[in-house]
């Protein structure tokens, strides 16, 4: 992470990503969220408004509306349902098939390859050492599982009429619906997960991903913890003499420790424990441990994993970087690439100055005068002809100690009048010493006949 940060490497990867690999992994990022997008709308918003309309369909039927009013309605509620089955018929055409084409691709090449990751004493493809490839993989599972259940597949042909076209309310659909809507949720949550490659857009979310990654070890290890408390209590409550109903049993007893663990307990159950003075002390040493001890030292073991992590976080969001923009270069063209290559001009030549011009083969970058300032000329100058075949002047290291010694004694003579100037001034303003100014006096002109022997 420390040699990514070096300015040669970010820049050229920079460089590299901004006018080559940007445009590419946005494409692809483009694809995925307008299908994120489909998914949204046809499990979260158009069926929620879908059942909406229904419901006051069959409220308008019920109540003897108007025929008119009770067939817009319906009329309504069929566009939704219809709206509702062209976009999930999108996601498992289009988002099923492309995952599903990706993995068996991916699966391939690793079994003809003989690539193989060993998990205990089990062999995958290698490709699934990515975690987004196995969220990929669990995604496409669970859309595959979403078009088995789908409820609008199990009640065509089961009711007639228009008002029951694609309609998920029917006895087939209705006993596969909560699995189907638990497969949606995980896959909705699979869908943003993915959505977090798009972080390496921004250095400083990436930087802020990566780190909520790394952390992620101590809030595992906290409930870890935390639930081998909450059983733990939950045994000795169950074999406590106590007939409380939210003890009642080790599943009882758990599910209400870890709700007032996590502040979900209400107040008037908490006022019900004081009628059972040993299970109100069981549970308040519970909350001791767990609460107090527990979360707080969550609270510094998190303070120390980012306080350690700070200092490399911003060197592995430009690793995270440059390892997409290596994943993304197979993507681009060849034309592409070579007018990439041809916009960076490297058969000019660079300037060190303004009319200083250097070699040819580099990029030249532009920097404020006062972000690096040098007291010191860098470049060796010699006079004569710039053609290649000259032969290149010898270099008199004498004769260069000699001129080198003579500009820092120049320097010092400045310096030093600069000085008894501003002793001067000093004087004329509070009255300084005249013991200082004869020194001042005589080390500058010591200087002065140093400086004149040395020029003659």
């Amino acid at each position: 992470p420390k040699i990514v940060c070096h300015p040669v490497i970010a820049m050229v990867t920079d460089i590299v990503w901004s006018k080559v690999a940007f445009r590419t992994f946005l494409f692809g990022r483009t694809w995925f969220m307008f299908t994120l997008l489909i998914f949204v709308l046809s499990q979260a918003v158009l069926n929620r408004v879908a059942a909406d309309d229904a419901d006051a369909a069959d409220a308008a039927d019920l109540h003897g509306s108007a025929d008119q009013v009770a067939e817009g309605v319906r009329d309504d509620t069929l566009g939704l349902r219809i709206a509702v089955f062209v976009c999930r018929l999108f996601v498992y055409i289009c988002s099923l098939g492309q995952w599903i084409f990706y993995h068996a691709k991916l699966t391939f090449l690793d079994c003809r390859g003989r690539a193989w990751l060993k998990v205990g004493c089990l062999r995958i493809p290698a490709y699934l050492a990515k975690w987004q490839n196995v969220a990929g993989l669990l995604l496409m599972l669970c859309l595959v599982l979403m078009c088995v259940l789908e409820p609008i597949f199990h009640c065509m042909g089961k009711s007639g009429g228009d008002d029951q076209l694609f309609t998920e309310n029917c006895p087939e659909g209705e006993r596969v619906n909560m699995s189907y809507s638990i497969m949606a949720t995980v896959a909705m949550l699979l869908y943003f997960l993915l959505l977090t490659d798009i972080s390496v857009l921004s250095t400083r979310v990436s930087a802020f991903v990566l780190v909520c990654l790394r952390v992620l070890s101590e809030v595992g290890l906290f409930l870890f913890a935390l639930s081998f408390l909450t059983v733990g209590f939950a045994c000795a409550i169950s074999s406590l003499e106590q007939n409380d109903p939210n003890f009642n049993g080790i599943p009882s007893s758990a599910l209400s420790l870890y709700m007032a663990a996590f502040g979900m307990f209400s107040g008037d159950k908490f006022d019900a424990l004081t009628d059972n003075p040993a299970l109100m002390f069981g549970v308040i040493v519970f909350m001791i441990a767990g609460v107090v001890f527990l979360t707080n030292l969550l609270i510094a073991q998190l303070s120390c994993s980012y306080h350690a992590t700070y200092q490399d976080m911003v060197g592995f969001a430009r690793l995270s970087r440059g390892k997409i923009v290596c994943e993304t270069m197979p993507a681009v063209s060849r034309k592409r690439w070579a007018a990439f290559v041809e916009s960076l001009r490297f058969e000019g030549r660079c300037e060190f100055g303004e009319g200083d011009v250097g070699l040819a083969g580099g990029i030249q970058v532009f920097e404020p005068a006062s972000a690096n300032p040098t007291t010191k000329e860098t470049i060796r100058r010699f006079g004569g002809s710039t053609s290649p075949a000259a032969q290149w002047p010898a270099e008199d290291a004498a004769h260069h100690a000699e001129e080198t010694d003579r500009f820092e004694r120049i320097e010092r003579l400045i310096e030093k009048t600069m000085k008894r100037m501003s002793n001067g001034d000093r004087r004329k303003n509070g009255g300084g010493g005249s013991d200082g100014g004869s020194i001042n006096n005589s080390s500058s002109f010591a200087d002065e006949s140093a400086f004149k022997s040395g020029s003659a």
